[in-house]
């Protein structure tokens, strides 16, 4: 793809003002990230609206295994032509160089199967805690490196929530040192290691506005090498259930909203560690299923009567 067809999609002033947008990615804190208003040409970003899958469509399983208020669709190629265009450019050759020139991260590799990305959509009452992403592809020996988001919400309010929210972290805090509201053609491009803890708040929706949903497009984007500072074992995302609070405190009067939401946070880690637990489950029958399997029970049995 040439520079003209990059300069098409993008907003042109991205490729003018590199030095600038590196400077702040860097200087950007809890950790290096960048927002950028208007990421796409006002025409492009129109056709990637309209081509925006229906929530029916996407992968719409949670956690548990049952049907949630989140939608994900990896098969980005399949959606239309503005995202077949869109997967043309951000494999090509300028627009790597161009988020490496950005982010001072060279070797940058696009995922051609949009594990984890691709768009997603969430529906009223959704929220994402706050989490660190997966370290590594998942089938590729790659080291995750950038996230890129741009939103699609040509209608959104701060005190609607969801909110994109960067933490220094969420273990000592409840609030976030970012708090970044989806707006239409707005991108976000942060760097992903082993500090940089995101998510969004809860979406609230006004009676007016219930039938809007949250929508955006997730780009990963990796390569075969790290500093030697950097990598850490290979691990999922990883999950911290949200704090309580800070105006919940010695002397503070409960109220029933308060309840409410104490009885929600403790849901949520019930449901955490249900999870964990069936998990845990099914990695032990895994384990003990097959020749593997049968290997192991006759070591560890051999082991506890030569013990004895």
């Amino acid at each position: 793809m040439q520079n003209h067809d990059l300069g098409s999609i993008l907003n042109p002033n991205l490729l003018r003002d590199v030095r600038t947008l590196s400077t702040r990615f860097r200087s950007a804190k809890p950790f290096p990230n960048l927002v950028i208003e208007q990421f796409f040409a006002p025409a492009f970003i129109a056709r990637l609206q309209a081509e925006f899958p229906a929530f029916e469509q996407g992968n719409r399983m949670g956690d548990d295994g049952q049907p949630g208020g989140k939608s994900t669709m990896e098969r980005v190629k399949g959606l239309g032509p503005a995202y077949e265009q869109l997967d043309a450019a951000i494999k090509s050759p300028e627009f790597l160089q161009w988020l490496s020139q950005v982010t001072g991260i060279s070797g940058l590799l696009y995922d051609p199967w949009y594990l984890g990305g691709g768009t997603h959509e969430s529906h009223n009452g959704v929220s994402l805690d706050p989490h660190v992403d997966f370290n590594y592809h998942p089938s590729e020996r790659w080291h995750r490196r950038l996230n890129l988001l741009i939103y699609l919400n040509p209608s959104w309010e701060p005190q609607w929530g969801g909110c994109f929210e960067l933490f220094r972290d969420p273990h000592a805090s409840a609030c976030p040192d970012v708090s970044i509201t989806p707006t239409f053609n707005r991108g976000v491009l942060f760097e992903t290691s082993e500090r940089s803890w995101h998510g969004f708040n809860a979406i609230q929706l006004p009676p007016t506005e219930i039938g809007l949903t949250r929508r955006s497009i997730a780009l990963y984007f990796y390569s075969r090498q790290r500093p030697p500072s950097e990598p850490a074992d290979r691990h999922t995302t990883l999950y911290v259930k949200r704090q309580l609070p800070d105006r919940i405190m010695d002397g503070h009067r409960l109220d029933c909203a308060d309840v409410a939401h104490i009885r929600d946070l403790l849901q949520q880690r019930d449901n955490h560690i249900t999870s964990l637990y069936a998990e845990n489950t099914a990695l032990r029958k895994a384990q003990d299923a097959g020749l593997i399997g049968n290997v192991l029970y006759l070591a560890k049995r051999a082991f506890v009567r030569f013990r004895r």
